[in-house]
């Protein structure tokens, strides 16, 4: 417990060192296909006016579709999202300029990658359409190794359209502890949770247990508060949400909530959730038929109470972000071609429109540093 107050303390310190920076790097990874975006964006953000500009654009990378930044600013991580031939490719990243520089590349072993995480041992990558979880070692210049541990879920669930037919692993998270790794699977509608050992040299994964969510809903992605004792779970099929209570890598539901009207009908497509950096907020994207953002408040208990649902002014509303200030959200259009930039009000968590747009092929992932 001393050692995780020590993280945190370090984590809060250094976060609000890098909020009261003006200029931050925002990193937007894409879909190359069918053709409107060239790879990955670098842009400059002014936190104080939402401006931005292009810094960089790394070319020559199939469908980046999500990328992670290692905890020392020095390199990044992107799964390329192309079926049966999927990869993840490492390289060298200067902040300053923006530039990366490609380090090499290694087979994704799953089909269709869709989210990963990094550390200073390891990178893990969840790979949707083939079902499994990659764990990658790094070696010292940055770039990886073949997988050194690989995991196949095999399991189905019941959704009548066929997303269900097989295990679709679709998110990696370490648990705030970094003792854990939470792995959603959409196709099963399950939440495993692995004892992790980074320095292990075969099995740096090993299933601690395993949580039935909601038959039907698809788990999708799951977020954490800040102080680490609660946790916030998006099903995709019904863009409802599950508050958790989480201690010593057990997670203990608390709450269910919806975030579409009980007369809606369309098609929903949950998307992406995040909690404010002062714990306060929770927000929600909806895709399909909704293309929406649902705002919540955080009670001390952890459960939410709902504040509004806003249209995201875009079709496709894969990701979204908070600028490092608290200042702005940010929501990536698939369809539209487009981040949309919020104004959010930090009092009260609701969003109005700053009219301030970054135009850009197929965003799917936003990522400051």
């Amino acid at each position: 417990m001393k050692k995780f107050s020590s993280l945190l303390t370090l984590t809060i310190l250094s976060t609000v060192t890098f909020a009261q920076k003006s200029n931050h790097n925002l990193i937007v990874g894409t879909y190359t296909a069918p053709g409107k975006s060239e790879g990955i964006y670098i842009y400059s953000f002014n936190a104080k006016t939402a401006a931005t500009f292009i810094k960089s654009i790394t070319k020559n990378t199939a469908n980046p579709s999500y990328v992670a930044v290692s905890p020392d600013n020095q390199f990044v991580y992107a799964v390329n999202e192309t079926g049966a031939t999927s990869t993840v490719s490492a390289f060298k990243y200067d902040a300053a300029s923006g530039n990366l520089i490609f380090l090499n590349k290694v087979d994704s072993h799953g089909a269709d990658p869709c989210y990963l995480t990094v550390d200073a041992k390891n990178v893990i990558v969840a790979n949707y359409s083939g079902g499994s979880l990659a764990v990658f070692s790094r070696k010292a210049d940055g770039s990886l190794t073949e997988a050194v541990q690989i995991i196949k879920h095999t399991g189905k669930s019941i959704d009548p359209k066929g997303r269900q037919e097989s295990a679709h692993v679709h998110m990696v998270k370490f648990t705030p502890d970094h003792q854990y790794l939470i792995v959603n699977d959409l196709g099963e509608d399950q939440i495993y949770i692995y004892n992790y050992n980074p320095t292990a040299k075969e099995k740096t994964l090993a299933i601690k247990s395993v949580l039935k969510t909601n038959a039907g809903t698809g788990p999708r992605h799951i977020t954490f508060s800040p102080n680490g004792k609660f946790a916030y779970l998006a099903h995709e099929f019904n863009g409802s949400i599950t508050a958790f209570a989480y201690s010593n890598g057990t997670l203990t539901k608390i709450q269910e909530i919806g975030t579409t009207p009980k007369d809606f009908t369309g098609k929903i497509d949950g998307a992406d959730i995040h909690v404010s950096a002062d714990g306060k907020f929770l927000y929600e994207t909806n895709r399909g038929d909704a293309n929406s953002i649902s705002a919540f408040s955080i009670l001390p208990t952890g459960k939410l109470k709902f504040i509004e649902t806003v249209s995201t002014l875009g079709k496709g509303p894969r990701n979204f972000t908070i600028d490092p200030t608290g200042k702005f959200l940010l929501v990536g259009h698939q369809y539209t071609n487009n981040i949309v930039i919020f104004n959010r009000n930090k009092t009260t968590g609701k969003l109005t429109d700053s009219g301030k747009r970054i135009d850009v092929g197929a965003p799917v992932c936003l990522l400051f540093n």
